[in-house]
């Protein structure tokens, strides 16, 4: 197990979180969905050590999140956010680069095995052809496999993604979930929080969902995803069908279909 919390309450004036508790292991891919406010951003900052929970323990690779310093952190988990705003333009080299900042000090040169990671990242990205461009020279796909490849040139045993194909067309979203789908089956944890919650069943080997910081299901897509549960918890009937892979699909329903 390379992460998981346990019995998490937390929040900030007020709970937002109750009682909660998943795992992501290795060669794994959890899918967190739920509707604005259920408290996903939230447990991204809760598994990050950003905001201590008042109830539960959150661990590391078995030591609890607490305990490990920001630098230990970033070694260990990489964060992959919605599109960011660059300040100025860097060559995707340089950018991938910047993933090695927790094992060099602050005015350190890159050593060899640094740029030797980066160049290994880009690769595991499939954005190695781009290295010599410019950041502000990118497509919205391109963008986020370059910051995948810096959170991959971190090293990391975990990936963290949050919306990651937020503002994505389907051809760059469904390009992005394929790498991060092909990098848990390489043996690397996957946590991906996202809306959408077909392709989070098509991807994810195990889906929490939930419902104002609380588990409204938590298992494998098929046991998770019912109309009961989904129409309840994003207040809206929908019917649920099922792909050829046999993945629950999840389709909402006009009023006249209801």
């Amino acid at each position: 197990m390379i992460l998981r919390a346990e019995g998490i309450t937390a929040g900030y004036q007020a709970p937002v979180l109750r009682e909660l508790t998943c795992a992501v292991e290795p060669g794994s891919l959890l899918a967190v969905v739920g509707p604005n406010g259920s408290g996903k951003t939230t447990l991204l900052r809760v598994l990050l050590g950003l905001l201590a929970p008042s109830g539960g323990t959150v661990t590391l690779a078995g030591r609890p999140v607490g305990d490990w310093s920001r630098r230990d952190i970033a070694r260990a988990v990489g964060v992959v956010t919605q599109r960011e705003e660059d300040p100025f333009p860097l060559r995707v080299d340089q950018a991938v680069l910047l993933g090695r900042y927790p094992y060099l000090g602050p005015l350190s040169p890159p050593r060899a095995a640094d740029r030797e990671a980066v160049v290994v990242a880009m690769a595991r990205a499939d954005v190695l052809h781009l290295r010599g461009r410019t950041t502000d020279r990118l497509s919205g796909g391109e963008a986020q496999r370059v910051r995948v490849a810096r959170a991959l040139a971190q090293t990391p045993a975990l990936l963290l993604l949050d919306e990651p194909t937020a503002s994505l067309d389907v051809r760059h979203e469904m390009e992005l979930l394929e790498l991060v789908r092909g990098l848990a089956d390489q043996g690397l944890g996957a946590l991906v929080i996202t809306h959408h919650l077909n392709l989070a069943a098509r991807y994810a080997d195990r889906m929490l969902l939930l419902d104002a910081g609380r588990a409204a299901g938590h298992g494998p897509p098929t046991a998770v995803l019912s109309e009961e549960a989904v129409s309840r918890v994003f207040a809206w009937p929908v019917a649920r069908t099922t792909w050829r892979d046999g993945s629950p699909q999840i389709v909402p329903l006009r009023p006249s279909e209801r």
